[in-house]
């Protein structure tokens, strides 16, 4: 274990001795160089290095081990810089690079590799450019001293103004650049452009080979980290931890260095349902990929997917020892050792199980490579590195910081080159994209320092930035381009129309004289032609007579050819059967044959009959079987036949038509021998079978030939006959041929004619109907010519201004989506300005509405629901053009409504996280392209959404697809994601925020008076608004058909196809179109001017709209107050409308409007007020009436925030306070308040007449003060509260209330108390009620009497640990049978809420019963459902604020408004109703007395209704039991110490309550002058009836005085000051903050206050000596009480010096800072006492400064004790133990008097001032240092005094403590007075029943009753506040 401190805890004593322990120490210098020079040395004769090598190697080591105690020394791991902690481990990485080197080149190369690891190791993890350049100053220097080399020559500096430092840092080492190399190079990289083209081919082959892509840009910045993370898993054992912000390019880069190093990559897919089992199976997967199937893995983790902090514990263990213990079970280990086993073997393992095992970790940790993306946003960072060392201790860690600003110019560069802009615009464009991050970064700090909203400037929102303005620009220069494209088309083809007209008309006139000439021309040529056509006719009979003649002959000859064609027909299949066998014979089969020197019989058969077929003589040869005789040898011809190349050509050739009779004849015999035969012929040979088949077809073609050829004869005699008829009718036809061409070029010539005179009739008419045409055409759009041109010309505009306007557009949606309008205004204002500045073209004035929407499409979302301002149009557009799907932070439903409108028509889905079918409905929606919308989402998502939210989709088979989970789909191009939360400020992490468009959708003061104005006028006039409705409507679909009738007009004018005046159906159309165009447009007109008067009459009612909408904000404000004080907008629409329908009407409009502003005013109040706790009701009341006033003008923001906060800034040197009485504090302030217009002069007013304004410092009711001079004239009376606060800022809240009276009435001070039964009517089925409780507010009885008295079942059920399914069970129960059901107590079950909230979602109307209702009760709790509580009714419980306010509520509730109640018949009648009266007076005062704190009660118990409804039927039982009389006593013990007093757990606290219930159970109060309190303002009545008493009440001041409960009017200081810092706090928290900064930083701050405490501490006291000094005395009790004190101070001191110590050390870094740490540095930077010295310190109030004074005091009273021994007068508050002081002064007593000590007390007597007391009593001691709260002491009387005004506390009177024995104590008349330790009184409940805060009871002197003392609450006490 590691030594205590920095987060380890202290091991106990008791548990170290049961160990031997043994302490190991840092290696020192020495051992580290001995370690590592070993190493290098190993490595060097590996490597066979040289001597020039070798010999540096020691010097490098002890340069490294320097490097290493530096950076240990000089950069510590302060709280900001966590991780900066260094150990062993990290020289070893250094010596592990180099050795990663197989060779270098001379000591230059190893220096730098030297410094490229130093640089991987240390510098990487450096948080910020400060340490950065000290490091590499430092690694320069060591360079250059040590190691001898000049910087500028080892990193190759050649020009002398270039950065040593910039070169340094880019000094790179890789194994990249040859992916071919086995083993892989390690070298060092000095062409960065060849680097960055080998990762950028790299990345293409990685994009190129998965489904997700990874659109990148590798500028320098990332490919500095894309080498550092390829480093660090190359390495054994190498893990890396990428610190940096979610969207910078971590995750990307990782899987970019794994690809290339030929690594598989490993995440885990996190979703809804993922747990710790599911992380075990990944993780099982995972180290079996690498420990069994030996395959290098890089495990990616990414922060957002530990969702448990045991995924954390399992990484750890992983990177400390490669393995998670009892991960596998014994089955799957056994699978995973039988794949172990033969590279066990090869490894010389033995195979036993455990030698497995080991072998099966090592390989994981040599195959496995951690990659650990965390962000360094919060605490858990820092916390997860404390807890888990190894992160740290095991990993290299690389810092990605925000990009520097080479980074962004680099990433621009690359994207404006690619984009089509104007060359000399690049540098501009690119500079401007660069300042729309930074401004944007800068904003994010300001609006979460100002607002406290989080939204985050990544890496990705500039890559967004980028590729929007690429993709925007394009798009919008396609779309004006074509426009404008279109419109000079139709301008143009107009031009032409008009061009032609008189061309058209001087054609027409040279045309007339042509067309009658040639018409004559026509009928002359008609008569020749038809005498020609009669002479071809008469030639045309005879050849037709010939031609029949010539046909007989044909068809006789034609027989005879059909007659020989049959006879043919038997022999050809078989010859050509023959000849198909010869083509299969090959030149081998032939071959084959020749070759045979003794062929078979049947071969030489057939070659003897193709022999003799083809007249080839036979050779003579002998005869062998007639010796002498020669026979006829044809096998020898036969060769020579075969041996012819041309053979079996010949054969197919054969002339079969002429062979001669006789040789056939001489082939016959052949054919008849059973050798002959094809099948026997087959078997000896293959090409004499089918020189067989052709003999056999020669001969059956013989035999048909010889019968067909006398045909073939008579055949050839006939066709000769046709030639000769046939040549003979040629002649004739030739003959005919001539006559025909004649008529035929006369009837052309005819045609030629005829067809001229068409064509000439024809052109006349056609320009005639051009004409008519053009003439439709330029009179129907003689305007648009016009109008056209002007278009044109704004489009040219549009379009030249686009390089700018797109690029403001882009930069608005990708930064600005998440801030409220008026950040959006002055970023863009400064943004326009720059641009221009810049010279890039762009508008005058940027609108986003102009660039990127239209009108029409606006009207068509205003139409949908979108509130009708610029805030929520550009919201729409950027949700509709963002890249990204839109997630919308919606906490009034607007964008909801919106989307579910616009959307309807595509079949919108909605749905929620929390649904069941939320998985299945999701993948319908991708599949089928439906739009969907999932709402109500928190600060988180599911994990399901992360592949659509990145929109990693991919193409496959053809089609897209994404992946879900385990799921694959089709992904449709239509779907469409949106987002919505009702959260009204969340905060998404980065990693969120950057796959997302966040946009504020918060609704706008104009947009929702728009809406307003609509409801009114819908109600107040419906036909107006049915009518404006019906002309929106109808205007959008106007200026929808006008914008389609144009773009149709101009389609047909810019069609190609055709010239646009020859189409006559196209100027039909266009002159339709334009009379309906111009229709709609006189209609629009029309509606235009209606609209304008609709308007007017609209106008009326814009002032309630104002007002209304004005009111809305000012309660949305509340939930920054309580998170429980959440209205939706359909709530306060409702609420809108009950108010118009039950206000007064009035036919006068502006009586109307005052009516109906004043009724919904009032009805807000009350429905606002029954839901607000009694300490917010006031500032409800003061916010509606300030934001009236500020809407009205009649004060200003500025004069509100002052009021608020006071000044935001503070003068250096403010003048002189000019007057004692007034602090410091509120002398500044006023002199910051005369800066103000209204208050110019005041300061210099006040100095000069001090005096004239002191009456206003001691009026107990400043606010009703005249005001000096015309000041009194000069202000309102808001601005008379500011005097207030500058004067009597204790004041404030009663000076509210009287404002409130004064300006808006007596209604708006006084809450309506809480009705249950109007409540209920308010309420329905469907919407839940909602109880929020206080302490000691419990409705459940009121709500079971009002149950009772609907006659309804009331279910209920206190929900906590698994009481969810019960209450589900209940409340479905409840929905059937109409019971209520009661869910106690929700703030317990914070992991049900989500589900409860779901329950109610799917209330329907048409499925619950009617009587159902669903009441929750609730304290207030951030889990809470917003939607919940948004459409719920919420009411509070709780005692009214104020006496009169308390009062009336008990009247007003049961039982006391129950007439059978309140009016007890007979003579005790008036006795109860008198004592009843004076019983709520005491139940309103004991209640009350509560808000002036230990003044009231030393505890502030929570008296409830129950306890006086006891009390009530109580004295209602008594009186009726004791007709007689009235028994007080048992009155007085059942109601004081019973039914309220057992609620009391203070001794002095019940005598308190006994004397105030003394005054009311007393027979006094029966009589008619008895006063309830001295002002005689409170009384009990005249006997009367129920509301004679409740009118009497209504009598009381609004606010009671201290007076009324017994207490002094200074009570009011304490309680006003409290209560108007919550005031102000509460109403400042309803603004948006603008906090004041100093220059320190929080660290400094903590780390100067640290030192000051520690120098300013004393040392310990010497025990020892004090001993020796004062040693233990029987006689002297005082020496022992020294030594204790001593003791008891040194405790405290050593552990406030030893913490104090340790937190300068862990702000310095030398140690980590633990959760204690943080702590203190948290207290002692808000001044508050920390809790760790609290513990072990004696008790205390006061802030932590005013407490280490004190602290001092009380160690300098001490040692002036041991220095000079014991004081004459003790300062008694300064002991730490008061009590053993007080002891020790007895116990002298009773020792001196040798009498027992308990029979021993004190009597105590008040000394003078006007005496010295130097000498010591001889009894007892002097005491001092003392004061008195609620009283004083009079020195003059000797006797308690009331205070002065206005002060609290006064000093006590120095206290001669005499012991007396307790026989022997006077008796006299005096106030037993409490002496407390501190002002806060209560503490832990001792055994002896009194409170640990309690000393003992002073007595003393009082002239007047000692009750009135305790009803004044006075006490004393040791140690005030501050």
């Amino acid at each position: 274990m590691g030594p205590a401190g920095g987060g380890r805890n202290s091991v106990t004593p008791r548990y170290i001795r049961h160990f031997n322990v043994l302490s190991i120490l840092d290696f020192d210098d020495s051992n580290l160089s001995t370690i590592f020079t070993t190493i290098m040395d190993w490595w060097i004769r590996k490597a066979r290095l040289p001597f020039e090598i070798a010999s540096i190697t020691n010097v490098l080591v002890n340069v490294t081990i320097d490097v290493f105690r530096a950076i240990q020394r000089e950069l510590l791991p302060t709280p900001s810089k966590s991780h900066y902690l260094y150990n062993m481990r990290d020289i070893s990485k250094v010596f592990q690079g180099i050795c990663m080197v197989g060779v270098t080149v001379g000591k230059k190369g190893l220096v730098r590799l030297w410094c490229h690891e130093c640089l991987r190791v240390f510098h990487d993890r450096l948080v910020d450019d400060e340490d950065r350049y000290w490091f590499l100053n430092y690694l320069k220097v060591k360079v250059e001293k040590d190691l001898t080399l000049a910087s500028d020559y080892l990193f190759g500096i050649q020009d002398q103004g270039s950065n040593i430092l910039e070169a340094m840092k880019s000094l790179t080492f890789g194994d990249i650049m040859d992916a071919t190399a086995i083993p892989k190079r390690y070298e060092d990289i000095e062409d960065q452009k060849k680097l960055q083209i080998v990762l950028e081919e790299g990345l293409k082959e990685y994009n190129a080979q998965t489904r997700n892509t990874m659109p990148l840009v590798l500028f320098s910045y990332a490919v500095q980290h894309v080498l550092r993370i390829s480093r660090i898993i190359r390495q054994p054992f190498g893990n890396a931890l990428l610190v940096g912000v979610g969207g910078g390019g971590r995750q990307s880069l990782t899987r970019l260095a794994s690809f290339m190093a030929g690594y598989g990559i490993f995440q885990v897919e996190i979703t809804k349902l993922y747990g710790l089992n599911e992380w075990r199976e990944d993780l099982k997967s995972v180290l079996s990929r690498a420990g069994a199937q030996n395959t290098a893995t890089v495990f990616l983790i990414n922060d957002t997917q530990l969702k448990m902090e045991q995924f954390l514990e399992d990484i750890n263990n992983i990177l400390n020892t490669g393995e998670v213990p009892n991960l596998f079970p014994k089955d799957e280990m056994m699978t995973i050792t039988e794949m172990l086993k033969p590279r066990a073997k090869r490894a010389g393992k033995d195979g036993s199980l455990q030698e497995l095992y080991e072998y099966f970790v090592d390989q994981c940790r040599i195959n496995l490579h951690l990659v650990i993306c965390m962000s360094p946003f919060g605490t858990t960072f820092r916390t997860r590195l404390r807890m888990f060392p190894s992160l740290v201790n095991c990993c290299t860690i690389d810092w990605f910081s925000e990009w520097p600003e080479e980074a962004l110019r680099s990433v621009a560069t690359r994207f404006v080159a690619e984009i089509d802009i104007d060359e000399s615009l690049h540098l501009p464009v690119r500079d401007m994209c660069m300042m729309f991050h930074q401004r944007s970064a800068k904003l994010s700090k300001l609006y979460r320092q100002e607002q406290q909203r989080h939204f985050y400037v990544t890496p990705t929102s500039y890559l967004q930035l980028l590729s929007t303005y690429n993709h925007l620009l394009t798009e919008r220069r396609s779309d004006i381009n074509s426009r404008r494209s279109r419109y000079k088309m139709g301008l143009s083809q107009l031009m032409d129309a008009e061009g032609q007209v008189k061309v058209m008309q001087h054609e027409l006139e040279a045309l007339q004289p042509t067309l009658l000439k040639t018409a004559r021309e026509t009928l002359e040529l008609l008569k020749v032609v038809e005498s020609d056509r009669e002479e071809a006719q008469k030639t045309r009979s005879i050849v037709e007579a010939e031609e029949a003649a010539a046909k007989v002959k044909a068809e006789e000859a034609n027989l005879i050819k059909e007659e020989c064609e049959a006879d043919l027909a038997v022999a050809m299949p078989a010859l050509n059967a023959a000849l198909a066998a010869l083509d299969t014979l090959t030149k081998n089969d032939i071959t084959e044959v020749k070759s045979m020197k003794h062929p078979p019989k049947p071969v030489k058969l057939v070659m003897e009959a193709v022999c003799i077929l083809k007249e080839i003589p036979p050779r003579r040869i002998p005869d062998p079987k007639r010796p002498g005789s020669k026979m006829n040898d044809y096998w020898g011809p036969a060769q020579n036949l075969l041996a012819d190349t041309a053979f079996l050509l010949g054969l197919k050739s054969f002339d079969k038509d002429h062979i001669p009779d006789n040789v056939m004849k001489m082939v016959q015999p052949y054919l008849k021998l059973d050798d002959f035969d094809p099948q026997v012929v087959k078997k000896a040979s293959k090409a004499a079978h089918g020189l067989c088949c052709w003999l056999r077809a020669m001969d059956q073609y013989h035999a048909v030939i010889k019968i067909v050829a006398p045909k073939q004869a008579k055949l050839a005699a006939a066709n000769a006959e046709f030639q000769v008829l046939q040549a003979a009718l040629e002649k004739k036809k030739e003959l005919l041929r001539s006559v025909e061409q004649k008529v035929q070029k006369l009837e052309e010539k005819l045609q030629l004619v005829d067809a001229k005179k068409s064509r000439l009739e024809a052109e006349v008419q056609y320009c005639q109907q051009k004409l008519a045409r053009a003439e439709k055409l330029i009179g129907g759009l003689a305007g648009e010519k016009v109008r056209w041109a002007d278009v044109i010309k704004e489009l040219s505009a549009a379009y030249h201004s686009l390089t700018g306007d797109t690029l403001l557009a882009s930069g608005y949606i990708a930064y600005l989506g998440p801030v409220t309008l008026n950040y959006r205004e002055k970023l863009l204002k400064e943004w326009s300005a720059a641009c221009r500045e810049k010279v890039i073209p762009c508008s005058q004035e940027f609108v986003l509405a102009k660039v990127l929407a239209s009108p029409v499409t606006i009207r068509d979302w205003v139409i949908a629901g979108l509130p009708n301002d610029g805030f929520s149009v550009d919201n729409a557009i950027v949700m509709n053009t963002a890249r990204r799907w839109p997630l919308l932070i919606d906490p009034q439903g607007q964008g909801n409504k919106f989307i579910k409108n616009k959307e309807k028509a595509n079949n919108l889905q909605v749905m929620k996280l929390s649904d069941l079918d939320f998985a299945r409905k999701l993948e319908m929606c991708i599949t089928f392209g439906y739009p969907l919308l999932i709402e109500n989402i928190g600060e988180e998502l599911d994990p399901t959404l992360e592949p659509l939210l990145l929109k990693a989709v991919f193409r496959s088979a053809g089609m897209l697809q994404i992946r879900l989970g385990d799921s694959t789909i089709v992904y449709n191009q239509k779907f469409k994601l949106y987002l919505t939360t009702k959260l009204r400020n969340p905060h998404y992490a980065p990693e969120i925020s950057v796959k997302v468009t966040l946009l504020n959708f918060a609704i706008t003061p104009e947009g929702l008076e728009d809406q307003l104005l609509g409801e009114a006028v819908r109600y107040e006039r419906p036909d107006l608004e049915e009518q404006k409705t019906q002309l929106v409507v109808q205007g959008a679909e106007n200026q929808k058909q006008l914008k389609n009738i144009e773009d149709r007009i101009i389609e047909i004018l810019t069609d190609q196809a055709f010239n646009i005046l020859e189409n006559d159906k196209a100027i039909e159309i266009i002159s339709s179109s334009k009379l309906l165009s111009t229709d709609i447009a006189e209609k629009q007109r029309s509606a235009v001017k209606t609209e304008a008067k609709i308007d007017e009459a609209r106008k009326g009612y814009v002032p309630v709209a104002r007002h209304v909408g004005a009111l809305f904000f000012t309660i949305s404000g509340l939930a920054f107050i309580d998170p429980m004080y959440q209205y939706s907008l359909t709530w306060y629409l409702q609420l809108f409308h009950l108010a118009m329908t039950e206000s007064a009407k009035s036919t006068k409009l502006d009586v109307r409007i005052d009516t109906l502003n004043d009724y919904f005013t009032f009805l807000l109040y009350s429905n606002i007020c029954r839901s607000l706790f009694e300490k917010d009701k006031m500032l409800l009341s003061f916010l509606i009436g300030t934001s009236l006033s500020l809407m009205q003008g009649k004060m200003t923001t500025e004069e509100l925030r002052f009021l608020s906060a006071g000044p935001l800034t503070v003068a250096k040197k403010p003048p002189d306070n000019p007057a004692p009485w007034l602090t410091t504090k509120q002398w500044v302030e006023m002199v910051e308040a005369s800066q103000m217009q209204s208050f110019t002069g005041l300061s210099s007013d006040f100095s000069l007449n001090a005096q004239k304004w002191k009456h206003i410092y001691d009026s107990l009711q400043p606010y009703e003060e005249d005001l000096p001079n015309e000041w009194g004239t000069k202000l309102t009376a808001f601005q008379r509260l500011i005097i207030i606060r500058l004067i009597r800022p204790d004041k404030i809240v009663t000076s509210v209330s009287s404002f409130i009276l004064e300006t808006m009435g007596r209604r708006y001070g006084e809450p309506t108390g809480f009705d249950l039964a109007k409540t209920y009517r308010d309420s329905n089925c469907l919407s839940p009620l909602i109880f929020l409780l206080s302490p000691g507010s419990d409705p459940m009885a009121a709500l079971l009497k009002f149950s009772e008295e609907m006659g309804r079942t009331v279910n209920s059920i206190s929900l906590g640990q698994g009481q969810g399914p019960k209450a589900a069970a209940m409340i479905a129960s409840g929905i059937h049978r109409g019971d209520w059901v009661v869910l106690q107590n929700c703030h317990l079950s914070a992991s049900w809420m989500p589900h409860l909230e779901r329950i109610c979602e799917e209330f329907k109307k048409e499925t619950t019963n009617a009587a159902f209702r669903l009441w929750l009760t609730s304290y207030p709790s951030d889990f809470f459902p917003v939607s919940l509580l948004q459409n719920g009714i919420k009411m509070t419980n709780e005692a009214p604020k104020g006496l009169r306010a308390n009062m009336l509520q008990n009247y007003q509730s049961y039982p006391l408004n129950d007439p059978k109640f309140f009016n007890m018949e007979g003579k005790k009648g008036p006795t109860w109703r008198k004592l009843l009266f004076g019983l709520c007076f005491f139940h309103a005062a004991v209640q009350e007395r509560v808000k002036f704190g230990p003044l009231g009660w030393n505890i502030p118990y929570q008296f409830s209704d129950p306890d006086l409804k006891i009390s009530m039927r109580q004295l209602h039982s008594f009186l009726i039991d004791y007709p007689e009389s009235v028994p007080f006593k048992a009155l007085l013990y059942l109601t004081g110490e019973c039914n309220y007093g057992g609620r009391v757990t203070d001794a002095q606290d019940r005598r308190t309550l006994n004397v105030i219930l003394a005054t009311i159970y007393t027979p006094r109060i029966l009589n008619e002058d008895y006063w309830l309190s001295r002002s005689g303002i409170y009384y009990a009545p005249s006997d009367g009836n129920y509301d004679h008493y409740v009118e009497h009440i209504k009598q009381f001041p609004l606010i009671a005085t201290p007076e009324a409960f017994g207490l002094h009017d200074n009570a009011d200081m304490t309680k006003d000051q409290q209560e108007s810092e919550l005031f102000c706090s509460a109403l400042l928290s309803t603004q948006s903050a603008t906090r004041l900064t100093t220059g320190k930083s929080k660290e400094d701050v903590v780390f100067e206050l640290a030192r000051e405490m520690l120098r300013t501490l004393p040392p310990d006291f010497d025990i020892e000596l004090t001993r020796y000094k004062y040693p233990v005395l029987y006689m002297e009790s005082m020496n022992s009480v020294l030594v204790q004190e001593m003791v008891r101070f040194n405790r405290l001191t050593s552990v406030i010096r030893s913490s104090l110590n340790t937190l300068r050390k862990a702000l310095k870094g030398k140690v980590v800072m633990s959760p204690d740490m943080e702590a203190l540095a948290q207290s002692i930077f808000i001044d508050r006492m920390p809790a760790m010295w609290a513990a072990i310190s004696y008790p205390t109030t006061k802030p932590l400064k005013s407490y280490h004074g004190e602290l001092l005091l009380r160690l300098q009273m001490l040692g002036g004790w041991m220095e000079h021994g014991a004081p004459v007068k003790f300062w008694m508050g300064g002991f730490f133990f008061t009590h053993a002081f007080l002891t020790g002064v007895l116990q002298n007593f009773a020792r001196k008097y040798t009498i027992p000590i308990d029979t021993v007390c004190f009597e105590f007597r008040c000394l003078t001032k006007d005496k010295k007391y130097d000498t010591k009593p001889e009894d007892g001691v002097y005491v001092e240092g003392m004061f008195i709260e609620g009283a004083r002491w009079d020195d003059e009387t000797m006797v308690l005094a009331e205070s002065y005004p206005k002060e609290l506390y006064s000093p006590a009177p120095m206290l001669w403590l005499m012991p007396v024995e307790q026989s022997k104590k006077n008796d006299k008349k005096c106030y037993h007075c409490p002496l407390y330790r501190t002002t806060e009184r209560r503490g832990v409940l001792a055994t002896t029943g009194h409170s640990s805060n309690f000393v003992f009871m002073v007595d003393f002197p009082t002239d007047i009753d000692p009750d009135h003392w305790v009803r004044r609450g006075v006490a004393m006490l040791l140690s005030l506040g501050d």
